[in-house]
């Protein structure tokens, strides 16, 4: 027997409102994921003590102008390509950039319980002074190997020896089993050096980009953990907040050649879908800590200098984590740098504003090494 009209309808109606309820409960979660602190509170300019900022009188070199083009030629080659297709173009992309340089430091390979790492030892370095650095690429590229023009670098700007860890990638792995990796690896070197067993007497942590936010979240860890705090912190171009929610992150699409391509596709999906996205991969809150250090306390943090281009999508956050960080009463300095790349401290020994950014960063370990806190 057929049901009558009206008993269709109270059905569809039913079902109707169900769908409502359930892409409205969908909507409300996806902001709880991402709901924090209020931010846009840290958006105002750094008080001058705590800023420093680089522009050439005519602008980007026409070297840094050179990779920009090799971008813009790469961002025609990216489009169309699937998720999969992307994630391998990325990846191969990282590990080809050493190719065709010379370097003069030593790269000695080391296991750190199952965990590959690297020793970068530049020449004539002091193997008791060491760093822990941790690779960019988004947490799903990247690897000691992709970033040793900057480990040289930074083994020769620090006098130190520097462990490039191969930690745990996205999506193979969850985004805490790269976490748990930096923290092992941060341990074991407070034990170890490139001649084996022995404490450092100058210890340092860096990081550009994801390993930049791996990095602002390792000096909150060490002090919660009560461990040997680092002497310093260098942090470049860092992505502090994962809700993707400063100013520059929009404002800056178009002159952000590096990350645009990614960050663009983001950008076109509703951040309530977003968010849930975000959950089911990294299995936390957009907003917690871990994954966004702006959120953390910033009380009782070592000296710490961020370096950040102006063009770039990440600019504010930086913008904020420094304003907080100071804030709360923590040595934590910005240097910016106008018009130029994501991370362009990887472009050394081409690019010139490379060079004038590590030569900053050399400044900034004597500085806090002839002005201890």
């Amino acid at each position: 027997m057929k049901r009558s009209g009206p008993a269709w309808k109270l059905t569809d109606m039913w079902i109707l409102a169900v769908l409502i309820f359930l892409v409205l409960a969908s909507w409300l979660a996806g902001l709880w994921i991402r709901h924090g602190e209020k931010l846009s509170v840290f958006d105002q300019p750094i008080e001058p003590a705590g800023v420093e900022r680089f522009a050439g009188t005519e602008g980007p070199s026409g070297e840094h102008q050179s990779v920009v083009r090799e971008f813009l030629a790469m961002k025609k080659q990216v489009k169309g390509m699937s998720r999969k297709e992307l994630l391998l173009f990325t990846r191969n992309f990282m590990e080809n950039m050493p190719n065709g340089k010379e370097f003069t430091s030593r790269f000695v390979p080391v296991e750190i319980d199952g965990l590959p790492a690297e020793w970068v030892l530049a020449p004539g370095i002091d193997s008791s002074r060491r760093v822990l650095y941790l690779h960019g690429g988004g947490f799903i590229a990247g690897s000691p190997n992709s970033h040793r023009s900057a480990t040289s670098q930074f083994s020769e700007v620090a006098n130190a020896a520097v462990l490039a860890i191969d930690y745990r990638l996205m999506p193979e792995n969850r985004r805490i089993e790269g976490i748990e990796d930096c923290r092992a690896a941060y341990r074991w070197i407070l034990e170890n050096g490139p001649e084996g067993h022995s404490r450092p007497s100058r210890l340092f942590i860096g990081g550009d980009s994801a390993g930049g936010n791996l990095s602002l979240m390792m000096a909150a860890w060490v002090r919660d953990e009560n461990l040997r705090a680092p002497d310093a912190v260098v942090a470049l171009s860092p992505l502090c907040d994962s809700t993707y929610s400063s100013p520059s992150i929009r404002n800056n699409l178009r002159t952000d050649y590096m990350l645009a391509p990614i960050f663009g596709r983001l950008l076109k999906t509703p951040t309530w879908i977003l968010s849930w996205l975000f959950f089911f991969e990294n299995q936390c809150r957009q907003a917690n800590p871990l994954v966004s250090p702006v959120f953390g306390d910033l009380s009782g943090l070592p000296p710490m200098l961020v370096q950040v281009s102006e063009a770039e999508m990440l600019l504010d956050d930086a913008r904020r984590y420094v304003n907080k960080a100071r804030k709360a009463g923590s040595p934590v300095r910005l240097q910016s740098w106008a018009g130029l790349l994501h991370v362009w401290q990887l472009f050394y020994p081409e690019v010139p504003e490379s060079r004038e950014a590590w030569e900053k960063i050399g400044e900034f370990i004597r500085q806090v090494e002839n002005n201890p806190a």
